[in-house]
């Protein structure tokens, strides 16, 4: 499939015609530059509407951090391209005429391609895609298509209120974690609202999405959200682990069989991209998925119609598809592992999931969570963590994420004595005992800041009497000498909330 031909191009005028947040329209625009363009990364420039001098980069897809010190050279890029109100392709900036005050020094820099955005002759700002360390350059169809990417899209950043917003403080997100906290996604932290949004954007639309991230991140619980968001929340939400099934079961497990289809097929049975019809389908590993298998799923997204396993019959289908990968499918596809039509059809809408690593400061919350839950689940009175069993949550390694810190808790508070009310180290088992001996909490207590440490040891000190008093408020607030206005309060700003 040509990642610039006409129905990709329909796709992200669809997926934008359905937003209404200016950042995700950005964001969506960004992904698919770079995607169409096989670029490294791909930035949207935009000018402050209310000066109309100030350039501000406002959204970077596929760049890594320290990539952040071509900011210089991305402004003269952009100045030029709004200078001229043309077109731009660059192949050796450092031998460029257009450019003779740029000096790399030992930047790579190998390629650019960039075209202005304007609608009704306002410049808004600019598209911009580059090769930082790949030798390959764009050409001019690359800038072409580029050209239509934009026209698209301005229209949708007409409005300068949205735009003044990238200059401007961030609203509150208080919002939107209560939506998702109903959902099982539950985190503040800056990487995880960035996730939120996506999740909201990615529901108000009917394209395809990718998630990305490590096993154990959250994936499937993202994937439901998408589909509970979304237009289709009254059709069925199927899931398959494609790294699950046996390859010889797995087209049977996708599209169903008739009776007598192969040996043991005693019955028809429906696929579930039959049974999803209407619905959605979550091909969970989809990196594991046969290559024989992704020919056929190719077809089906191309045609919209299955035929069971040793039927003549075809059958028309309406399935959204949500597919995951803990690999990344772009490296597969270059490595020749996974095919590449199949990655352009599938991949519309990216959406990389954040490691527990990247979202350390979601640890507690999420901890006691799980706590709450699992001490329902088995009867338990346990209600909150020591201040030093949360350091410990947070200064742990999790390389099975969410997931094993799930599991983590769980374990604890099955080996927890019923009366317990607060966890503590001296009810770690012996071989985390020995764990939390080798921490370096001055080291754990450095990398938290003075707020965050007043606030741990406020929330703890108001748990305590909470539960001495079996959250009666009045007298909690008695005990700490406070009104129970003031009482209500630190509940709130600290999330302390009486276990359901």
């Amino acid at each position: 499939m040509n990642p610039q031909g006409p129905e990709n191009i329909l796709a992200l005028a669809a997926a934008l015609n359905q937003q209404n947040d200016a950042e995700q329209m950005l964001k969506i625009v960004a992904q698919h530059a770079a995607m169409a363009l096989h670029a490294e990364a791909a930035l949207v420039l935009l000018i402050n509407p209310q000066t109309r001098q100030t350039v501000k980069t406002v959204v970077r897809e596929g760049y890594a951090e320290e990539d952040r010190k071509y900011r210089h050279i991305h402004d003269q890029l952009c100045g030029w391209i709004l200078e001229n109100r043309v077109p731009l392709l660059v192949e050796n900036l450092g031998a460029d005429p257009r450019f003779p005050s740029v000096r790399l020094g030992d930047l790579k820099f190998h390629a650019a391609a960039g075209v202005p955005l304007a609608v009704e002759k306002i410049l808004l700002g600019a598209l911009l895609a580059v090769n930082l360390h790949s030798e390959r350059i764009f050409a001019n169809e690359d800038a072409a298509y580029l050209e239509k990417v934009a026209l698209i899209a301005a229209p949708y950043l007409r409005n300068a209120q949205k735009i003044r917003d990238y200059f401007e403080s961030p609203l509150p997100q208080a919002a939107l974690l209560s939506k998702f906290n109903d959902l099982g996604l539950l985190g503040k932290s800056e990487a995880f609202i960035t996730v939120l949004k996506a999740v909201e954007a990615a529901a108000r639309c009917e394209v395809r999405v990718v998630l990305e991230g490590r096993n154990g991140t959250g994936k499937g619980l993202i994937a439901r959200a998408i589909h509970q968001l979304s237009a289709r929340r009254e059709k069925d939400f199927k899931a398959i682990d494609c790294g699950a099934i046996p390859e010889n079961l797995i087209e049977s497990e996708l599209f169903g069989h008739v009776k007598g289809a192969f040996t043991g097929a005693i019955k028809d049975r429906k696929g579930l991209l039959l049974e999803a019809h209407g619905g959605t389908l979550f091909l969970d590993e989809i990196n594991n998925l046969p290559l024989s298998m992704q020919v056929k799923l190719l077809r089906v997204l191309q045609d919209h119609e299955v035929r069971p396993l040793g039927s003549n019959e075809i059958q028309k289908i309406d399935v959204r598809l949500i597919a995951a990968a803990s690999v990344s499918l772009k490296q597969m596809v270059e490595q020749g592992a996974f095919r590449e039509d199949l990655y352009y059809r599938l991949n519309v809408f990216p959406l990389r999931v954040p490691s527990l690593e990247e979202r350390k400061e979601d640890v507690p919350l999420l901890a006691n969570a799980f706590l709450l839950k699992f001490a329902a689940q088995q009867n338990k009175r346990a209600q909150s963590f020591h201040e030093e069993m949360i350091d410990f949550l947070k200064v742990r390694p999790w390389p099975g994420n969410v997931r094993e810190l799930e599991n983590f808790v769980e374990r604890l508070v099955a080996i927890t004595p019923e009366s317990l009310e607060i966890i503590t180290p001296a009810n770690l088992p012996d071989d985390l005992k020995e764990e939390f001996q080798r921490i370096d909490f001055d080291a754990a207590y450095a990398t938290a800041g003075l707020d965050e440490r007043v606030a741990a040891f406020e929330k703890e000190i108001i748990l305590r009497a909470l539960l001495k008093h079996n959250w009666k408020q009045a007298k909690a607030a008695r005990e700490l000498k406070i009104s129970p206005q003031a009482l209500r309060y630190k509940l709130e700003r600290l999330e302390i909330r009486m276990p359901s």
